[in-house]
């Protein structure tokens, strides 16, 4: 009877004859070595700012993957966010977005930097003590997205924020919410006959209650409209 033929050592076989054990070892735990310090100079760059160029492929680009700043800016204008340094992200950037700024450093042959990242304020490590996106500079105001994580934005984000978008917006807004109110105000309570007369001082005086709250908490805050702060890495800019 012919014995039955083990594939695993048929392959250790065929490998023992090409090269020792030791050494493929040795080899293996070089290549981890690189690969390990290339991750981490990769997270050193992600933690400084570099150029605002890098010496892209542009046959091994994706189009898809490829934005203007003015396409950033609208986006973040209209959703409240910032677009900033990489280094300004406090949490960590995961795993996945190392290997493929590893994967594009490699068909590209050359050493990315100068990271962005388009996020909410508050993922940010902002100078005054939900779903961010990494970016590398190509040049003349052209980023390459190489990756998103986290969740997504909360589908009414883009109406919460709209009030913050320009002045206009917000006094179109104060405007909205004092008519809301002086409808929601029983009027019955201050005269008996409500004419009106009555409910256009009842809309005056809650559009100036309004309107002093929106300022009070804005300069108490240190707020800023939202085409003002997306690249700013002040808080309160």
């Amino acid at each position: 009877m012919l014995a039955k033929t083990n594939i695993e050592t048929m392959l250790h076989k065929t490998r023992d004859r090409r090269i020792p054990s030791e050494t493929i070892l040795a080899e293996v735990s070089k290549i981890l070595e690189e690969n390990t310090h290339q991750r981490d100079t990769i997270n050193e760059n992600l933690k400084k700012s570099g150029s605002d160029e890098n010496d892209f492929d542009v046959n091994l680009l994706n189009a898809d993957k490829i934005f203007h700043l003015k396409d950033i800016k609208k986006l973040c204008v209209i959703y409240r966010l910032r677009f900033l340094d990489s280094h300004f992200f406090k949490g960590d950037i995961p795993e996945e977005a190392i290997s493929k700024i590893r994967q594009l450093e490699k068909e590209h042959d050359t050493p990315l930097s100068g990271f962005k990242v388009m996020a909410p304020a508050k993922l940010l490590k902002l100078e005054n003590a939900d779903d961010p996106l990494l970016f590398a500079p190509i040049g003349n105001d052209y980023f390459y997205l190489i990756h998103k994580w986290g969740n997504d934005l909360h589908p009414f984000r883009k109406l919460l924020m709209w009030p913050y978008k320009s002045f206009e917006n917000l006094v179109f807004t104060v405007f909205l919410v004092s008519i809301l109110l002086t409808a929601m105000t029983p009027m019955n309570m201050f005269t008996h006959t409500a004419h009106m007369q009555e409910y256009f001082l009842m809309f005056l005086f809650m559009f100036k209650a309004v309107g002093g709250i929106v300022l009070f908490y804005g300069f108490a805050k240190g707020k800023n409209f939202n085409g003002a702060i997306w690249d700013s890495k002040y808080y309160n800019g």
